[in-house]
């Protein structure tokens, strides 16, 4: 055989195809850093709005927690299009999938830890960039909880409230959040801080007809006055024991 016959050049030798695909996981980010990312910033947002942290775990877990690695955790880099949710590997790309959907005129997604809505909450952040950022996220997360939970003086109702007003819609995702809360590991405690929000006011019942109070927060979800029909506003993704429905696409 004729040496330069390509059948007889010199292929690359194994030892250095091993050594670059382990440089490849090496640069690879891990899954694990990035699902700490929803963890951390709700340490921080509760630390600072008096929100109990094994709430916001339990919200996190509730809106965007995925099974990996034999592991149960919220994941930042998730958008829900229209009912439509997804994970992404990456911050950049989920941030690109929230963009085509502006592009294409659709305004009613969902980003990041805490599944926050842009129709309604957009206006609050400086960017998507800033919209997706987990302590962002998560602080406006928790201030909007905050004052649920003013309003309804019970954090199960105000989970409820956060992800719908519509009744059969908050009763599923109320179910899911105390079975979440319930089976945290440590035990979840949550007794409301003597500082963390003032008395709650009178209840009002908003779906009954009475006029409600002000709220500085518009609903996560399109309500049944708005353009888009009423439905869950998270992803409420599936979890062995947990029920609810699998996401659209994972990274």
């Amino acid at each position: 055989m004729h040496r330069n016959d390509p059948l007889h050049r010199r292929r690359p030798k194994r030892g250095a195809a091993r050594w670059f695909a382990l440089l490849l996981i090496l640069l690879a980010p891990p899954a694990a850093a990035s699902a700490d990312l929803c963890e951390a910033a709700a340490t921080r947002a509760a630390r600072s709005t008096g929100v109990p942290l094994a709430v916001l775990r339990a919200l996190a877990l509730t809106e965007t927690g995925r099974t990996q690695q034999d592991r149960f955790a919220p994941w930042p880099w998730t958008v829900n299009v229209a009912g439509q949710g997804a994970w992404f590997a990456t911050r950049e790309a989920a941030l690109g999938h929230a963009r085509a959907a502006l592009a294409r005129g659709t305004t009613s997604f969902d980003l990041g830890c805490f599944q926050v809505n842009y129709r309604w909450h957009g206006a609050a952040f400086a960017s998507l960039d800033a919209m997706i950022d987990p302590d962002t996220n998560a602080a406006y997360a928790a201030r909007f909880l905050r004052d649920l939970f003013a309003e309804t003086g019970d954090w199960h109702e105000a989970a409820a409230a956060y992800h719908s007003r519509t009744p059969q819609h908050a009763a599923r995702y109320r179910a899911r959040f105390t079975r979440i809360l319930a089976g945290l590991d440590p035990p979840a405690d949550t007794p409301v801080p003597a500082t963390a929000v003032a008395a709650p006011p009178a209840r009002v019942a908003t779906d009954r007809g009475r006029t409600p109070r002000p709220n500085r927060f518009p609903l996560l979800i399109a309500s049944a006055e708005a353009a888009a029909p009423a439905s869950p506003g998270s992803l409420m993704p599936a979890a062995a024991g947990l029920g609810g429905r699998p996401l659209l696409g994972a990274p």
